[in-house]
C-alpha cells in the first residue's frame, strides 16, 4: 500500500470481512482478534484488489524496508541531512548491513538502488506538476547537480527530462511495482 487511498481500501475490504480493522497503515493492519483470522479469506480478498497478505518474516521485513525509503524520501524533501542506511537501520531497529543483505537478495537490486528508482518517479510526478523546475526539484530531492540528477533520470528512465515533459501521456510506474 502506497496512498491513503489504498489505504482506504484495505480498510474497508477487511471491514466488510466483518473484521474490526484499529489501525491501517502502509504495509500493515491492526484487527482486533488477529490470533483467530481466516487468513485464506482475507488473502483471496486482497488479491480481488491487488494487495498481497503478507506473513514471511523476511518477506515482512523487505517490506518494511520499502515503506522505510518511501519515508526517507519524504524526510529527504523536508530538508533532512541523515543518510539512508542511518534512517533505515533506526526505522527498523536492525544493523544496516543485514538489512541491505535481505533486500537485495530479494529484490534483486540494493536498497540504495531502490532509493534511485523511488527518487526517479518522484522526479516525474514533480515534472508533471509543473511548479519546479529541474534545478529546484534537483535541490528538493538531495541531489549534487542538475546534470547528475538529469544523467541518472535518462538511466533510469531511458528517457531524457525533455524527451519526458514532451511525452502526451506521462510515462510513471506504480511505486508497488518498484
Amino acid at each position: 500500500m502506497v496512498c491513503p487511498r489504498c489505504i482506504l481500501v484495505v480498510r474497508e475490504r477487511l471491514s466488510r470481512l466483518g473484521l474490526e480493522v484499529l489501525h491501517v497503515d502502509l504495509g500493515y493492519v491492526d484487527i482486533v482478534g488477529a490470533e483467530t483470522l481466516d487468513l485464506p479469506r482475507i488473502s483471496k480478498e486482497l488479491e480481488a484488489v491487488g494487495f498481497e497478505y503478507i506473513q514471511e518474516k523476511d518477506a515482512v521485513t523487505v517490506e518494511k524496508i520499502k515503506v522505510a525509503v518511501l519515508d526517507y524520501l519524504h524526510q529527504l524533501e523536508a530538508g533532512s541531512h541523515e543518510t539512508l542506511s542511518i534512517f533505515i537501520s533506526r526505522r527498523l531497529g536492525t544493523n544496516y548491513t543485514s538489512l541491505s543483505k535481505l533486500f537485495s537478495k530479494s529484490k534483486h537490486i540494493t536498497i540504495q538502488q531502490y532509493l534511485v528508482l523511488q527518487k526517479i518517479e518522484r522526479v516525474k510526478e514533480l515534472l508533471d506538476y509543473g511548479d519546479l523546475s529541474l534545478s529546484q526539484i534537483a535541490t528538493k530531492l538531495g541531489y549534487s547537480s542538475v546534470h547528475y540528477l538529469s544523467t541518472q533520470f535518462k538511466n533510469v528512465a531511458g528517457l531524457s527530462v525533455s524527451e519526458f515533459k514532451e511525452l502526451k501521456i506521462p510515462k510513471r510506474n506504480c511505486l508497488d511495482q518498484l
